[in-house]
């Protein structure tokens, strides 16, 4: 049972940054596929962006590309998601999934390890 536990949300305006962490004492972590998804109220779940295997690739939904980054330390057990000029749409909860097969998947169902998530308001 991998074990995921999402930090670093907060309340920021518009513009601002973040940087959420994704802590996992699972030693293999580079051997699974690590996403960001997101829920605003009333909304289904979306895909934000994924990691690939030893973090070679990454897979950004269009709506978030060239604002969020996601990248991984592996010897912290460690994937972050740093989120640049914020907007209001943005505020949603934050979720942390892993994927054990090695390709994309950008629905919630392709996932297996979820964390609990952690707020992200961005005020106007």
């Amino acid at each position: 049972q991998v074990q995921l536990v999402e930090s670093g949300g907060g309340l920021v305006q518009a513009g601002g940054s973040l940087r959420l962490s994704c802590a996992t004492s699972e030693p293999t972590l580079s051997r699974y596929v690590m996403g960001w998804f997101r829920q605003a109220p009333g909304k289904e779940r979306e895909f934000v962006c994924a990691l690939s295997w030893f973090g070679r690739n990454t897979n950004t939904a269009d709506s978030v590309k060239g604002r969020f980054t996601i990248s991984r330390d592996n010897a912290k057990n460690t994937v972050y998601l740093q989120m640049n000029n914020l907007k209001p749409e943005d505020t949603a909860i934050y979720y942390c999934a892993a994927r054990r097969v090695n390709s994309w998947s950008s629905h919630p169902s392709g996932y297996a390890y979820w964390g609990q998530g952690t707020q992200v308001t961005v005020s106007s």
